[in-house]
């Protein structure tokens, strides 16, 4: 990743936590930055920009209104991500996934390929590939802790998307869902304080 900004210092990241933070489509990890101060200070926080130029901003990989997408972009930047974690891991005490729209779509879509890799996922406004590909290989020894919360009249992520992702995180994770009416397609302190207390809960504790 190019461009990753931390919410510590190197020097006092050892032993902590990290929480790696993945924005949504069209924005930058500025998105997650601002969520710093409204999570759990134990953890280390390292918000990462996409790869992928949308305009002048960001994206994991091309996307249309019907959150259509081509595999093998999915896959070049799972493998991204996964690589420049391996390259922190071994300083921190664990890690956790959290993506914002699409980002959640990369978090998931990590837990999926490596499930032993991640303590925890947070998914926010957003959802889950529906990807044959992907659901042939889907083998949870054990549920994975999986948080999700969204605003049910959120129109950017089609009915559809939100039907498949709920089926697969019922089946696959051991899942904590909250929904945030008013929210929209966004994220709000009413929801960190739920996802603190869920990062409090299955990493921390």
């Amino acid at each position: 990743m190019e461009t990753v900004v931390w919410s510590r210092p190197e020097g006092q990241r050892a032993g902590t936590p990290l929480l790696v933070m993945m924005h949504g489509y069209g924005t930058d990890e500025s998105r997650m930055v601002r969520l710093f101060e409204y999570l759990p200070q134990e953890f280390t926080f390292a918000a990462l920009r996409a790869p992928m130029p949308i305009g002048d901003h960001w994206g994991w990989f091309l996307l249309d209104y019907f959150l259509a997408n081509d595999f093998a972009d999915v896959i070049s930047a799972a493998t991204a991500v996964r690589t420049w974690i391996n390259g922190v891991r071994d300083q921190h005490s664990s890690v956790t996934l959290m993506g914002y729209s699409q980002g959640m779509a990369m978090a998931s879509t990590l837990l999926r390929l490596h499930p032993d890799d991640y303590k925890a996922v947070v998914g926010l406004s957003g959802f889950v590939l529906n990807n044959e590909l992907l659901s042939a290989m889907d083998s949870f020894d054990t549920k994975p802790p999986f948080f999700w919360g969204r605003d049910k009249a959120d129109l950017v992520i089609n009915e559809d998307a939100v039907a498949y992702t709920a089926g697969w995180l019922e089946e696959n994770t051991l899942l904590t869902a909250r929904t945030y009416p008013g929210m929209g397609h966004a994220m709000s302190k009413a929801e960190m304080v739920d996802v603190s207390a869920f990062l409090r809960h299955y990493v921390l504790r």
